[in-house]
């Protein structure tokens, strides 16, 4: 009777631990960005992801409605904007985890571990190659130049990566200089602002405008269509790495935190782990079109065609920090 006694308890303790073998994860990412790297996580390690994919603010809405209950372990979002918005609600808990402070450079994760960067996105200027001399803009100063009036596309100042673009100026310029550049960039916008990053790639190409800023990774996705019309774009556009000669290139994250009542902790951060894995990293460039965050990790195609670049190294929760101001900036520079 005893043993049998027994038995029942192991039994019971290893079915309860096969149960917690689980992550679950609500991702900002669409499925297809994220879902090969877990499907291969589970496959090394056993543990099984469950995967909620929803725009970034549904998610903090969604986390915040749940409170305490919320059954996620981790959220994964684009951009350190969102990340600290996260953050600032009391989503997020500190990790301290000597893999990912050795993976991750210091300016690509907050100070004391709310929140870590897993992917690079640079947003430099692309032009057109056939009517642009790239020798004519140097920085993100140079745009405000009456010169190119009429001549710039950019989506809105809603968008969460051009607050963070304006965010970094303002570390880096002050916010009073950074306004009135913002004020004569305005003046040089060829329409008002309108879609996405890629709309301003394709705007370029067709003439709209000569010049936009974008992310890279829009312009991989172009170079590497199935798709003859957006390879025949792509060929139109060339970049520009601004402000090589000062601070570098505006680069953003994308990026994971660990929830601050999560169940799952320790498979949680086995997860963070592993997604910044070389393998990983190199998935996310081969397939994304991402900067690998952890240095050292090759790139190939798209990426390395574009050439080496110098980036800003701000820790990224400065655009965080200054989130408000360069919304309020935009806003008085009559940004829409």
């Amino acid at each position: 009777m005893k043993l049998k006694l027994v038995l029942t308890a192991l039994l019971l303790t290893l079915g309860s631990q096969a149960m917690a073998a689980e992550v679950n994860l609500y991702s900002a990412r669409k499925e297809a960005l994220i879902k090969p790297l877990l499907d291969d996580f589970t496959q090394q390690t056993g543990i099984k992801v469950n995967l909620v994919t929803a725009k970034a603010g549904e998610l903090m809405q969604r986390l915040k409605s749940e409170g305490k209950n919320t059954p996620a372990d981790l959220m994964l979002t684009v951009d350190a904007g969102n990340l600290y918005r996260a953050q600032s609600a009391g989503l997020f808990q500190p990790v301290d985890s000597v893999a990912l402070q050795a993976a991750i450079p210091a300016q690509y994760r907050e100070p004391q571990g709310y929140w870590f960067g897993l992917s690079l996105r640079a947003r430099p200027i692309m032009y057109a190659s056939d009517r642009i001399d790239a020798s004519e803009l140097g920085s993100y100063e140079d745009l405000a130049d009456p010169k190119w009036k009429g001549r710039i596309c950019i989506r809105s100042s809603s968008n969460i990566y051009n607050q963070s673009l304006v965010a970094s100026m303002i570390v880096a310029n002050g916010e009073q200089a950074t306004e009135a550049w913002a004020k004569k960039f305005v003046n040089n916008f060829a329409r008002s602002p309108k879609g996405g990053d890629t709309d301003q790639i394709k705007s370029v190409a067709a003439g709209e405008c000569d010049i936009a800023i974008a992310n890279t990774y829009y312009l991989g996705r172009l170079t590497n269509s199935s798709k003859a019309s957006d390879n025949e774009v792509a060929a139109k556009i060339g970049i520009i790495w601004p402000n090589q000669k000062g601070r570098g290139v505006h680069l953003n994250v994308s990026g994971v935190g660990l929830i601050k009542s999560a169940k799952n902790r320790s498979e949680a951060i086995r997860l963070m782990e592993f997604l910044v894995s070389d393998a990983a990293q190199k998935w996310y460039a081969d397939v994304n079109n991402e900067y690998p965050v952890t240095p050292g990790v090759a790139i190939q195609g798209a990426l390395k065609t574009w050439g080496a670049y110098k980036a800003d190294n701000i820790n990224l929760s400065n655009l965080g920090t200054h989130n408000a101001n360069a919304v309020r900036l935009m806003d008085r520079a009559g940004w829409k």
